[in-house]
C-alpha cells in the first residue's frame, strides 16, 4: 500500500494507534445501534441522513426501516443510494437490465450454480471480490421487499475492524494480505466459454483517496492463496478472526422495507425456506464509496 502517511499502513504507527483508539471508542455495540427509522428512503429528511451517515462513518454500514413495506418499487434502493453519492453500478452477470439485482430463487440458465439465488448459506465475502480493479465495489445497497418464511438472516462485519484484530494479532498478516498476488479467484470457464478472467490481488488495499479497500471469500474450492508461509498464516488468522463468536459481527434480518446500505462490508447469509409469494431483495453494486465516510 503507497500512501507512506496513511494510518492504515504499516510504516505508520503512531497515526494507527490514534485511528484505532477513535475507531473502538465511536463502534456501535449491537444491531440495534445500526437501525436508522426513515419515512420514505426515496425521500430523505435531513436528519434521517445525517443518522444514516453518522452510522456508515463508524461502521461503514446503516440499516433504514422505511414504511415503503411490501412496495415493489425498485426505485427505492435506487434513489436512497444516491442521496448518498451512489450513482454507477455494476452489471454482474446476474443483475437485471436496470443493473439493480433480484436476489431470488431462480432456476433459469442464467442464475444455475450462483449460491446466492438458491436457497443454500452464503460464507463470508466482499460483493465483486472477483472484479478487477476498474470495477472495484466500494459499497452496496441490499433493500428488502419479502423476507424469506424462516432463515435469510445476514452477519455483517466492517472491514476495518476485521484490519484492525487482524493487526493486533501480528503485523506481519497484514504485510502478507496486502501482497499483490495473495489472492487469485481462478477464471469462470462455462462450456469452454471463458466467462470472467481470473482475478488477482491483494484482500487488504488502499484507494487513490487512501480509503481501506478490502476484497475476501471464505470459499475453499476454486481460489488460490500465495503459496508462502506467510500467507498461509495470515489466512488461517483471518479464518480464525471470522469464526470468533467475540469478533464484533453484526447480525440481522431484513424485514419488508428494510435496507442496509455499506462500504462493500463482508457479509454472510445462513439457509432459507422460502414462502409464498416467495423472498425478494434488491441489491445495487457501485463503484463509489458512500459520500462523506
Amino acid at each position: 500500500m503507497q500512501h507512506p502517511r496513511n494510518p492504515l499502513t504499516l510504516e505508520n504507527p503512531a497515526d494507527y494507534a490514534a485511528w484505532r483508539g477513535q475507531k473502538l471508542a465511536g463502534y456501535p455495540r449491537r444491531a440495534e445501534d445500526l437501525i436508522v427509522e426513515v419515512g420514505d428512503p426515496r425521500r430523505l429528511t435531513a436528519t434521517e441522513r445525517d443518522a444514516i451517515l453518522d452510522r456508515c462513518r463508524r461502521a461503514n454500514m446503516a440499516i433504514y426501516v422505511g414504511r415503503t413495506r411490501d412496495d415493489p418499487d425498485k426505485h427505492i434502493p435506487r434513489a436512497l443510494a444516491e442521496q448518498f453519492g451512489l450513482h454507477t453500478l455494476d452489471h454482474n452477470p446476474g443483475a437485471d437490465e436496470d443493473d439493480i439485482t433480484s436476489i431470488a430463487i431462480h432456476a433459469d440458465a442464467l442464475h444455475q450454480g450462483y449460491i446466492p439465488y438458491t436457497d443454500r448459506p452464503l460464507a463470508w465475502h466482499t460483493d465483486g471480490y472477483y472484479n478487477p480493479p476498474e470495477r472495484r465495489i466500494r459499497a452496496f445497497t441490499l433493500h428488502c421487499v419479502r423476507p424469506a418464511a424462516a432463515g435469510g438472516i445476514n452477519s455483517l462485519l466492517d472491514p476495518e475492524m476485521l484490519y484492525l484484530l487482524l493487526r493486533d494479532r501480528n503485523p506481519a498478516h497484514i504485510a502478507a494480505l496486502t501482497q499483490p498476488d495473495a489472492m487469485t479467484i481462478p477464471p469462470n470457464v462455462v462450456d469452454g466459454a471463458e466467462l470472467r478472467a481470473a482475478s488477482t490481488g491483494p484482500v487488504f488495499g488502499l484507494d487513490d483517496n487512501g480509503q481501506l479497500a478490502t476484497r475476501y471469500t471464505d470459499r475453499r474450492r476454486n481460489i488460490a492463496w500465495k503459496d508462502d508461509p506467510a500467507t498461509s498464516a495470515a489466512v488461517t488468522a483471518l479464518r480464525d478472526i471470522l469464526a470468533d463468536p467475540a469478533t464484533p459481527a453484526f447480525t440481522a434480518r431484513l424485514e419488508p422495507g428494510w435496507g442496509l446500505i455499506c462500504n462493500n462490508v463482508l457479509h454472510t447469509r445462513t439457509r432459507f425456506s422460502d414462502g409464498t409469494p416467495p423472498r425478494l431483495l434488491y441489491r445495487g453494486r457501485y463503484y463509489e464509496r458512500i459520500g462523506g465516510t
